[in-house]
């Protein structure tokens, strides 16, 4: 039970910094309404599977920041 919610903490984490990322550039910050503002959460789920197969390639990095290369 640990390791799941060490997951979820790890995939919520993530979450936050791809919205940050993306909330960075003025074009998608103009675009957002209240209501959008209101619904935007790192607790979504819709793309994670938490009890099947785990496809993770360890040999990259995730590009969270635009100036970093893997």
């Amino acid at each position: 039970m640990l390791a799941l919610q060490l997951l979820q903490n790890s995939l919520v984490f993530i979450n936050t910094l791809m919205i940050q990322r993306v909330l960075s550039s003025d074009q998608w910050r103009r675009q957002m309404g209240a209501e959008d503002w209101r619904a935007l959460s790192p607790l979504i789920y819709h793309h994670i599977n938490p009890y099947g197969e785990f496809k993770l390639d360890l040999t990259r990095r995730l590009q969270l920041d635009a100036e970093e290369t893997p």
